[in-house]
């Protein structure tokens, strides 16, 4: 990659949480609008847009005014927003566009005009896992963990000890949903929501939204703001189905999308300051530090307990609180994507000194997609 597209605005909806009054087109707009600000670009000036579909980024363009010549409407779940981060950067460097707003919105908790969600009763999960119950996200991320404690002899309570490091980053965080103090013993005796996950091991379920502004170096030049450098990308995927991974304990599409993304920025594990791994569920990081190569087979679990991804550590991990603690609208990925920002721009509310370098892991479905960005500070 050349290193000649930034991101000049990252952020989110005025409040996150519980928004009834916000459909989910509000959500989008609210955000992009506070991305617009954050940038200081002309709104005339953008002519890419990306988003998932419901209500679709031509939808969003026309309710900003906006008539865009490059448009990406991928949808691969709460990746999506690093995927499409991945692809403008390949517009803007072809010069497909100058300026992209991706934006995202949610209903999730509130369910204004948002879907029941069921598996497509035609497709291989809807034929084959539906029928035996293994339908929603914790039923069907049991097996993969079940099989992962039983490889690497990770322990069950190391769920809770990833819990109890994102509530610490969460405790700094104003906008966080639960920032009082948490213990292993907490989430221990939390509610069983699906063997292995108790309910604090699961994510929040809110409504809100974020977006992201993406131009060239060069046009960044112009703006009064600190741009974050896209130094990386990658995107990798295995198959629509937990019963199709080939190996239960390691998901392709982190260790692929993360390899293509280190090798992009030429850079490797040891060279990153900061990480945010997508955790709709608490098994996710751990698979994620150990597919992106940060700490070996079986270790990850550890790494966690011994406080190397606490405020104080050696490698901070979801640092705005994460998942289980900060938000989660169902699409989590763009708020990750956010927090990295943030955090190379040194305006995070739990802000890491020295941060040069973030990479950002996303996962779609349930390790159905993966995508992985490494930024870095200007």
């Amino acid at each position: 990659m050349s290193g000649g597209v930034v991101i000049v605005g990252a952020a989110e909806t005025d409040t996150l949480g519980r928004l009834p009054d916000h459909s989910t087109l509000m959500l989008h707009t609210e955000a992009a609008r506070n991305a617009i600000a954050d940038s200081g670009i002309d709104p005339r000036d953008i002519d890419g847009i990306a988003g998932v579909s419901a209500p679709g980024p031509l939808t969003v363009a026309h309710a900003l005014g906006l008539e865009p010549r490059w448009m990406d409407t991928t949808s691969v779940g709460g990746t999506s927003f690093l995927t499409h981060v991945r692809h403008a950067v390949a517009a803007l460097e072809a010069g497909q566009c100058s300026v992209v707003l991706i934006t995202h919105g949610e209903s999730g908790r509130s369910r204004v005009g948002a879907p029941r969600y069921a598996p497509d009763p035609a497709s291989p999960v809807g034929q084959f896992e539906a029928p035996y119950g293994v339908t929603g996200p914790p039923s069907r991320f049991t097996l993969p963990f079940a099989r992962f404690m039983k490889d690497t002899g990770t322990e069950r309570r190391h769920l809770a000890d990833v819990a109890v490091a994102q509530r610490k980053w969460a405790s700094m965080n104003p906008r966080a949903k639960f920032r009082d103090p948490l213990t292993v013993d907490d989430v221990e005796a939390s509610p069983w929501i699906a063997w292995p996950f108790h309910l604090l091991e699961c994510c929040l379920v809110t409504d809100g939204g974020g977006a992201l502004i993406l131009t060239t170096a060069d046009r960044a030049r112009d703006l009064d703001v600190a741009p974050v450098r896209v130094l990386g990308t990658g995107e990798g995927y295995e198959g629509p189905g937990i019963s199709m991974m080939e190996d239960m304990t390691s998901f392709k599409g982190f260790a692929r999308s993360g390899a293509a993304a280190f090798a992009s920025a030429g850079l490797r594990p040891k060279d990153i300051d900061h990480v945010m791994i997508y955790d709709a569920f608490a098994h996710l990081p751990l698979y994620g530090l150990e597919d992106l190569g940060f700490v070996g087979r079986g270790e990850a679990g550890e790494f966690v307990r011994e406080g190397h991804t606490s405020p104080g550590g050696s490698l901070p991990v979801n640092t705005n609180g994460g998942g289980l603690s900060y938000t989660h609208t169902g699409m989590y990925g763009m708020f990750a994507v956010i927090e990295s920002v943030r955090q190379l721009q040194g305006r995070a509310a739990a802000q890491v000194s020295d941060v040069r370098t973030s990479l950002v892991q996303g996962n779609g479905g349930m390790f159905a997609a993966g995508a992985t960005l490494v930024l870095g500070a200007a």
